[in-house]
């Protein structure tokens, strides 16, 4: 419970981010980023690895590009839920969204959170 909720801290402050940087990434808010939060890791959970099976073939093809791809859909899905107070425009914003959210919770995944856990 307690590494979900700090992953949902992260993942809150990295939404933040990249709405900070780019106007095509819309949130309205710091609870907007928790909720969008909350709602992709049920999705991450629920839909994501439905998608990666139906892809298979595709993301073996590409060795694993293509999940790049998954996470942009899932961030597409989520935004579909939480209306007009998380906005994505368009698939390539939400393809570039992912890769710089990727990156930027493996950055403090390693840099940050395994010195803690050490």
């Amino acid at each position: 419970m307690g590494q979900w909720l700090i992953s949902l801290i992260v993942n809150s402050i990295v939404l933040m981010v990249v709405a900070g940087y780019f106007e095509a990434f819309y949130l309205e808010g710091i609870g907007a980023a928790v909720i969008a939060s909350v709602l992709l890791s049920v999705i991450n959970v629920f839909i994501k690895p439905v998608l990666i099976v139906l892809t298979l073939p595709v993301t073996i093809v590409t060795f694993g590009l293509f999940l790049i791809v998954i996470n942009a859909i899932t961030l597409l899905i989520t935004a579909a839920f939480m209306g007009s107070s998380f906005v994505i425009d368009g698939f390539g914003m939400a393809i570039l969204a992912a890769v710089i959210i990727g990156l930027l919770n493996l950055l403090i995944d390693k840099l940050i959170l395994d010195r803690i856990k050490k």
